[in-house]
């Protein structure tokens, strides 16, 4: 089963190809251009790479967010015309649950956060489980400091991975107690991790048609957000 995975929610685009036997090639970019003009030849530039023909996949993932707006735009609807173009089925994860799979032989708490821009985080918390992560709270938006108040309710020892975590990384190390944060190697969620996520949603048929495949925005769009503090002025 040769399955191509796509995770566009941060500033960097994502791409990997790969099967139960492991994952063929891979490639992370950040390109100021954005999403639109890295995805498809990413995707191009693994397949060509792979020697592999689209019509060889028998599945696409995708990363659904929380994240940016545009990227998760670019990304899922990429996702879905392909799947529908080549009529395989989808598998779409969040795209916290892949960062914090990221780290998941961490023995403390996790909390997997994005920077949402604005002057805020996307954010959820996970405990480490034989074999990945499990999550315990829903997919969340606030300032580094819920996010700190947030961990400091838990007292727990926490982890905190990603690039809205190193961002903030003072604010938060100063609120809260019993904070590591991961390296910057874990900043992005990366599309072979969540290769290695939706593989077994693959073999268990727990798929989606690319219609039914939609983003976890949490929060309106920069748009909507400026659009709403206008008329609020008017």
């Amino acid at each position: 089963m040769l399955v191509l995975a796509v995770e566009t929610s941060t500033p960097q685009t994502s791409v990997a190809l790969g099967s139960e036997q492991g994952v063929l090639a891979a490639q992370q970019v950040s390109w100021a251009r954005g999403h639109s003009e890295a995805v498809v030849p990413g995707i191009r530039h693994l397949l060509d790479l792979t020697e592999v023909r689209p019509s060889q996949l028998s599945g696409i993932a995708v990363g659904l967010g929380p994240g940016l707006f545009t990227g998760l735009r670019v990304g899922v609807s990429t996702a879905r015309a392909l799947a529908q173009v080549l009529r395989v089925p989808v598998v779409g994860i969040g795209s916290l649950d892949v960062l914090a799979f990221s780290v998941r032989y961490s023995k403390s708490r996790i909390a997997a956060v994005t920077d949402a821009k604005r002057g805020e985080v996307f954010y959820a918390f996970y405990r480490p489980v034989p074999g990945g992560v499990t999550r315990e709270t829903g997919y969340l938006s606030g300032s580094p400091e819920r996010l700190a108040a947030d961990m400091e309710v838990s007292r727990d020892e926490i982890l905190l991975v990603g690039m809205g975590g190193l961002l903030y990384r003072r604010q938060l190390h100063e609120a809260a107690s019993g904070v590591e944060f991961a390296s910057i190697s874990t900043a992005f969620p990366t599309a072979d991790s969540l290769l290695e996520l939706a593989l077994p949603r693959f073999q268990r048929e727990e798929t989606s048609r690319p219609g039914d495949v939609v983003p976890y925005y949490v929060r309106k769009s920069d748009a909507e957000i400026d659009w709403s503090r206008a008329g609020r002025v008017a």
